[in-house]
């Protein structure tokens, strides 16, 4: 049996040594795939991978770097013109089962040109994978091709895609300062931005869950004796804070009908800012319309200091320093005692 067969298609020699293994594509070593089977595998898998349009950058970027491989090679060969080293390329490529491909309006002045590719390999791909739109590999790759043939970066815009239902796909090539690395770093902000926006929002979910757990258990209504309720104060309040906690207060008074409202400070700051300060004279004056006197319990030493500088006067409150003497003063003044 001969081991080394060989042949010759348009000028483009295949050989095989079977000994090894190996196929062999103008002298180096190639190798084949089934396009609907193999290959459709190979990029399902990428996609599966790295999603859609990480692959379809995957695939963008190899391509342009593989095709300016090529470019690159015949640009060196300083007797072949861009034209002639265009047409060799492609026919070996058709030979190759890339697809047929023709080149239209090459100008080298202004390193423009048009590509009509019909039957490619990515397209057969495209077919078998179900897609509504053909891939980049094939376009990028013969941008990188003319970069390296023109010297200067060319880029490309597709304007039909035979997978549209057209003969064939047809793509302009152009100068451009787009680059591949920049696509790279352009698709790495965007899922860094993706990424930021998701932690916002989960952020933002979590924060008002937790806002939510702090309103439900902060400044809970206590009835502790008939008549009397306890509210302890605990932190700061800011003006959300204090409305919610009035309105939830004043709302819960008429159905534990309570004739005095205890407000413990015992686990508020140190010092009482502004919001706080307004908060026990508003829901002072509002629990007093209907019908509910306020006591104010809990005011530490460091607290009474921080009252008497500020401009803040509780003069119209009875004040006790612990809420079981709160508790007794209110059960006194209904004429009540706890034996």
């Amino acid at each position: 049996m001969e081991t080394m067969p060989k042949c010759s298609v348009a000028g483009i020699n295949f050989g095989w040594d079977l000994e090894k293994g190996k196929f062999l594509f103008e002298g180096d070593d190639a190798v084949l795939f089934w396009i609907s089977s193999a290959m459709k595998t190979f990029f399902d898998t990428i996609e599966e991978i790295s999603g859609e349009e990480s692959s379809n950058l995957v695939f963008e970027t190899t391509g342009f770097r593989q095709g300016l491989v090529v470019g690159q090679y015949f640009e060196k060969m300083k007797e072949v013109s861009v034209a002639e080293a265009a047409e060799m390329i492609t026919a070996t490529y058709a030979t190759a089962g890339w697809g047929l491909t023709t080149i239209k309006d090459l100008d080298f002045n202004s390193k423009t040109l048009t590509a009509h590719m019909k039957d490619s390999w990515e397209h057969k791909i495209n077919v078998a994978q179900g897609k509504t739109a053909g891939g980049s590999f094939l376009p990028a790759h013969y941008a990188g091709v003319f970069t390296g043939l023109f010297g200067t970066n060319i880029w490309y815009k597709v304007t039909q895609h035979q997978l549209e239902g057209h003969e064939y796909s047809m793509i302009e090539y152009f100068p451009s300062d787009i680059t591949i690395s920049d696509n790279i770093h352009q698709l790495a902000r965007k899922k860094e931005a993706q990424k930021i926006q998701e932690l916002e929002a989960l952020v933002e979910e979590k924060t008002k869950e937790l806002k939510g757990l702090v309103d439900r258990l902060s400044s809970p209504i206590i009835p502790v004796l008939e008549g009397i309720v306890v509210v302890p104060l605990i932190g700061k309040y800011d003006e959300d804070r204090s409305e919610q906690l009035i309105v939830r207060t004043l709302n819960n008074l008429p159905q534990y009908q309570a004739n005095y409202l205890i407000l413990d400070l015992t686990g508020i700051d140190e010092e009482i800012c502004e919001h706080t300060a307004s908060l026990l004279e508003r829901i002072g004056r509002a629990a007093s319309l209907i019908g509910t006197e306020t006591i104010l319990v809990g005011i530490t030493a460091e607290l009474g200091i921080s009252i008497t500088q500020s401009a803040i006067n509780l003069s119209h409150f009875n004040c006790f320093q612990t809420l079981q003497h709160g508790i007794h003063f209110a059960f006194s003044q209904m004429g009540r005692s706890i034996v």
